[in-house]
């Protein structure tokens, strides 16, 4: 990727800081820990837009925490120490507004302006918004952050009948919690089948078939015309006329990267920001990481954006080693994982199969099925495991190595074949 070098800037009253970091999510505080230990002296400064520090977000859709099974306190993942022992400051409830690139400066929701030597850009994504006449209304949620999983865990004490918009991992992890929780849930989806396009209808079936049988009524090709209710929700009536009743929507209809104010400041944005192996932009002083970025994936060899906590944390650490002058490339095969309901999906690579070649490996009969999606380079770019999650390893390994796929399609095309045998 083309880099711009950057315009000296004058002297003018500011913070200067060496290392400023915008995002307190697993990708910035990675890479300030990172910068930390290779850097004892230069100053860093996180600025997060959540009040709190550091938590695990994977724990949010989990049912032991909402369900209150384990300690609330292991939601922290850093102690309110930790950032004063590494002598990093943390500004939490904090948004940046404006960058200038150019002149290497930052300002903030709360007026201060920051001049950087080195900027990370980790600013995460948030929830579309879901936008119908009434769903301002008291009880419908989506969840992205700790405060929204706090309303949701107290409104399920109350509720007995809700309704989840979408057909995605939130929704399905939201239905399993809901479901253990003693809730009656129904699934508004606008799909033929649960996470169209991106799992074809025979994965889509046999999470949906997991799900039923798990307690949930899915309405298929549906849109919600309207929320019910007065101050609070009291169910939704679809396009179709029909009216659910419930007390709780929980909308799951995707997330986008809050990017507008980086695109002005003169960083490339396109899907995300837009990056090269290393995680640098167009300017060589600034890097991004986590959720956020569109980065150069050099196994696949292609501009990715994959939002995962595993691959959030690995480019927060890269990103702050080359910061700190280390010259290390990206190269990490993505993966995602969900459990409920007795059933097991997970995604590893880019699995957009739209134009490409799809292998497939069991059944809906056999009660697994596995697609691997083959790009115009005769590789496997990415696979989608229904209830197969074994064989997701040696999966990577073939998409890590860039093998050609028509020499061993036979064994690709075989269930019974054990594919560790092909990377052993």
């Amino acid at each position: 990727m083309m880099q711009r070098k950057n315009k000296s800037f004058p002297k003018s009253k500011t913070t200067e800081v060496k290392y400023l970091i915008i995002g307190g999510g697993v990708a910035g505080t990675t890479a300030a820990e990172t910068i930390r230990e290779r850097d004892a002296t230069g100053s860093i400064t996180i600025v997060s837009d959540e009040p709190y520090r550091l938590y695990s977000r994977i724990m949010l859709s989990k049912p032991n925490f909402f369900l209150g099974k384990i300690p609330f306190e292991q939601i922290w993942l850093k102690s309110e120490s930790w950032y004063t022992d590494k002598r990093i400051t943390f500004m939490p409830g904090t948004r940046a507004q404006t960058l200038d690139a150019e002149n290497q400066q930052v300002t903030l929701s709360n007026g201060m302006v920051f001049r950087y030597e080195k900027l990370l850009l980790a600013v995460g994504v948030l929830p579309n918004a879901w936008q119908v006449p009434g769903s301002d209304r008291r009880g419908v949620n989506q969840l992205r952050t700790l405060d929204d999983a706090k309303v949701i865990i107290q409104g399920i004490k109350r509720v007995k009948h809700a309704v989840c918009i979408g057909s995605g991992f939130t929704t399905f992890e939201m239905c399993d919690m809901l479901r253990m929780a003693g809730v009656d849930v129904t699934v508004v989806m606008r799909e033929p089948h649960y996470w169209d396009p991106l799992l074809d209808s025979v994965s889509g079936g046999l999470i949906e078939q997991a799900m039923v049988k798990g307690g949930v009524k899915i309405v298929r090709q549906a849109l919600v015309k309207t929320v019910d209710g007065g101050r609070s929700v009291t169910g939704v009536t679809l396009e179709s006329g029909e009216k659910i009743p419930c007390s709780m929507v929980i909308a799951g209809v995707g997330t986008y990267v809050p990017c507008d104010w980086v695109k002005t400041g003169g960083v490339a944005v396109n899907r995300g920001i837009l990056a090269n192996e290393y995680l640098e932009t167009n300017f060589s002083n600034i890097w991004t990481a986590g959720d956020c970025a569109e980065f150069n994936d050099l196994i696949l060899e292609e501009q990715l954006v994959l939002g995962n906590w595993a691959n959030s944390r690995q480019q927060g650490a890269l990103a702050g080693g080359n910061m700190v002058g280390g010259r290390t490339a990206f190269k990490m095969v993505s993966f995602y994982t969900a459990n409920g309901f007795d059933i097991t999906i997970a995604f590893v690579g880019d699995v957009r199969a739209k134009d490409r070649q799809v292998i497939v490996r069991g059944s809906s009969a056999q009660g697994f099925y596995i697609r691997l999606i083959v790009d115009d380079h005769d590789e496997i770019a990415g696979a989608t495991f229904i209830n197969k999650t074994p064989e997701m390893a040696p999966v990577s390994k073939l998409i890590e190595t860039n093998v050609k796929v028509s020499p061993i399609r036979p064994q690709l095309e075989d269930p019974a074949f054990d594919l560790h045998k092909l990377v052993s």
